[in-house]
């Protein structure tokens, strides 16, 4: 099974050979097997890989991020033919029907809320009951926007009433990190299904190449979020985004079973 996230920070060139990633930096070579890995994060703009590597990642179907200068994830590789009825899968989703996918995005978001509330419960905020009542107040299709409403509660009780979402600064900076890991990895299985990430239940915006990603993903932030609390008055550096990475190599209790976080994705 693989479980093993692999980080490339520096100078490097990595390789294929004899179903081993190689990475070679300078004199020194390191070798993983392919069977280990789950997902490989490109965090240098000084690497170069062969596009043999390239061809045998996207065969097994192993998650490859590439991060920009600034070292923010920025793309992924993604393979156009990761299951035998793609084409089937995709037709089904095209004609879902819309009354199906109002119930499933309230039952996400009634998911996502419950959880940001038990993180508010954790740490004794007396946000928590607010953030609760949400939960039978979600419509189908949640057209009053109680998402929207507990976001602002939830945030504010976490990191502070000045607190704004996508302010430039460090700590929207490691949620934007670890989300954008969390996405990548969400799109993998989306993939892996045969379905298309394009294709949302409830985000659909025409710029947006992961709307149901997106949608699939909500119910999971609030561990990036936890971490992130804890984290709060770090600078995210290398380090931290490696603590960050590993985050989906913990365990998790879900339905009374303990999982990775790439495992429990699969399950929700």
């Amino acid at each position: 099974m693989s479980f093993r996230t692999v980080v490339i920070s520096k100078q490097s060139r990595i390789s294929y050979k004899n179903r081993f990633l190689v990475v070679k930096q300078n004199n020194d070579e390191k070798y993983v097997h392919l069977s280990e890995i789950d997902t490989i994060i490109v965090d240098s703009i000084s690497v170069s890989i062969s596009a043999y590597l390239l061809k045998e990642l996207s065969y097994n179907k192993i998650n490859i991020i590439f991060c920009d200068e600034k070292h923010n994830p920025f793309g992924e590789l993604s393979s156009y033919y990761s299951r035998h009825n793609t084409s089937k899968k995709i037709k089904e989703q095209i004609v879902w029907k819309q009354s199906n996918k109002d119930k499933l995005w309230m039952k996400i978001v009634k998911n996502k809320i419950t959880n940001q509330a038990m993180m508010l419960r954790k740490l004794n905020s007396n946000k928590y009951d607010l953030l609760l009542s949400y939960v039978d107040e979600v419509a189908s299709g949640d057209k009053t926007n109680r998402e929207g409403h507990a976001a602002k509660v939830y945030f504010n009780a976490l990191f502070g009433n000045d607190f704004v979402r996508n302010n430039d600064d460090n700590i929207n900076a490691a949620l934007n990190y670890g989300y954008a890991i969390l996405l990548s990895t969400v799109n993998k299985e989306v993939v892996s299904n045969g379905y298309l990430t394009q294709l949302g239940i409830h985000h659909k915006n025409e710029f947006n190449e992961f709307n149901l990603t997106c949608d699939l993903m909500e119910p999971f932030r609030v561990i990036i979020d936890n971490f992130v609390y804890y984290n709060k008055d770090r600078e995210l550096d290398t380090n931290y985004k490696l603590d960050i990475v590993n985050i989906f190599n913990k365990t998790y209790k879900y339905q009374n079973k303990n999982y990775i976080l790439k495992l429990a994705n699969k399950n929700q």
